[in-house]
């Protein structure tokens, strides 16, 4: 092991992103859970078991119902109220919710994470997102522009640092003999008053003896890697090769550095699709099983739409390189499209190989199609490039892929000396400074 680099910080998520395409009509999918909380459980307790840094909830704010006909979307359990249902049922293991801070208010934010940190004896963590779509859903005309959005976010973060440390533990005091519940001189209101938003407080419960609550971003955008380079332990915004992850954390610690913070206390976690088996045929089967013609369609009107190519009449053994492409067209996601243009201006290739690139999936993450060896291999030879400080896993096709990640794949990069082998503490910042203290 390359003992510069310090131990890899892994989430599994919990989304059932293992039923995509296909995968959710075979007869082992248990699609009939997506919606039981004993199901995710389950999953939460094998991924504590695999003595994983938490386990992450996605989430999506907007439904397309004309996707429900051959998928199951985007459509789940809120995560906070899930993971606050788990955290009873786990002990060690983080839990990373998702909140909005374009769609909701700080104070509701503040209490419902602080609540889940309590109810879960410090393991609560933040994934802040400024959102994409579902502008409606909460009386919004329009979705506000990227810089709107960032700047709410930045106000919006600071205001629920500021509710939380409004009602400090110390002023606790619950003190029978001389009638104390509290000392109301350390709890003071918030008072924050910002360009979009402002609350007063103080926050209605007190702040939680191990600490605040970690804050994990995604964005990659210019606006989100500053933010996330300012408040975030943890960013996965979308790597889907090696250099590009490498060349994210080298930016991302150095802005940390420049905001005066340890460049170690910001971790750069790429989503990981996994698509495991014991052979290298059935990983390749079990990835084409995914595929529907559905997301095919998709996919070309989002290779289209990036490229500013018109694909009507290519077909999968054309060509596409650098030279065809136009202006982009208006895209959902700037960044994911970038992705694709990079891509493509690096290396000319058919269509039909493109369309299997993980740059023009939904999420353009980091793939891996093959046994656990091979990931293994992959994810050792991405810490020692300096690329990843760890990873999101997103098992795919199959339950036994998740299976496969926690009971072989965890196991194996421990026994290589890159991971835990058994938790050390059970708050969720003891895990992220565990990390730290490989180095």
């Amino acid at each position: 092991m390359n003992t510069k680099t310090r131990q890899l910080c892994v989430g599994m998520s919990l989304a059932t992103t293992w039923l995509s395409g296909n995968a959710w009509r075979r007869n082992d999918s248990r699609v009939e859970d997506i919606f039981n909380i004993d199901y995710y459980i389950e999953l939460a307790n094998k991924a504590e078991q695999a003595k994983m840094d938490f386990v992450f909830c996605p989430d999506s704010l907007y439904l397309d119902p004309t996707v429900l006909a051959h998928s199951a979307g985007f459509s789940g359990l809120d995560p906070t109220l899930l993971l606050t249902a788990i955290a009873h049922s786990t002990h060690s293991i983080g839990l990373l919710t998702t909140a909005s801070t374009t769609f909701y208010e700080p104070y509701i934010v503040a209490r419902q994470l602080q609540s889940l940190h309590y109810i879960s004896k410090g393991r609560a963590g933040w994934n802040v997102v400024t959102g994409l779509e579902g502008h409606e859903n909460f009386g919004l005309p329009n979705m506000p522009d990227t810089d709107t959005r960032y700047a709410r976010a930045d106000e919006f973060t600071a205001a629920v640092q500021q509710l939380w440390h409004s009602f400090p533990s110390e002023a606790l005091k619950q003190d029978r003999e001389q009638g104390q519940y509290a000392d109301p001189s350390l709890i003071q209101p918030a008072n924050y008053h910002g360009k979009h938003l402002s609350t007063k407080g103080p926050l209605s419960l007190p702040s939680h003896p191990a600490g605040d609550i970690p804050f994990f971003q995604a964005g990659a955008s210019d606006k989100g890697k500053a933010f996330a380079a300012k408040i975030a332990a943890g960013s996965f915004a979308a790597t889907p090769d090696k250099n590009s992850a490498k060349t994210l954390r080298s930016e991302l610690r150095e802005r940390a550095t420049a905001m005066g913070r340890n460049p170690n206390d910001i971790r750069i976690l790429p989503g990981l699709n996994l698509y495991l088996a014991p052979t290298h045929e059935q990983a390749q089967a079990l990835y084409q099983a995914t595929r529907t013609d559905k997301m095919r369609e998709r996919q070309r009107a989002f290779i289209s739409t990036s490229l500013g190519l018109n694909l009507t009449n290519v077909s999968d053994d054309d060509l596409i390189s650098a030279s065809m492409m136009g202006e982009m067209g208006s895209v959902r996601s700037k960044s994911h499209s970038l992705l694709v243009r990079r891509l493509v201006h690096r290396e000319t290739m058919t269509l039909k190989a493109l369309l299997n690139r993980s740059e023009v999936s939904a999420s353009g993450h980091w793939q891996i199609v093959g046994t656990v060896d091979d990931a293994l291999r992959c994810i050792i030879e991405w810490a020692e490039a300096g690329a990843i400080d760890g990873f999101i896993a997103l098992p795919g096709g199959s339950e036994e892929c998740f299976n496969l990640v926690c009971q072989q794949l965890m196991p194996a990069l421990a026994n290589q000396g890159w991971f835990r082998r058994e938790y050390t503490g059970a708050t969720f910042l003891s895990h992220l400074q565990e990390g730290n203290s490989q180095n």
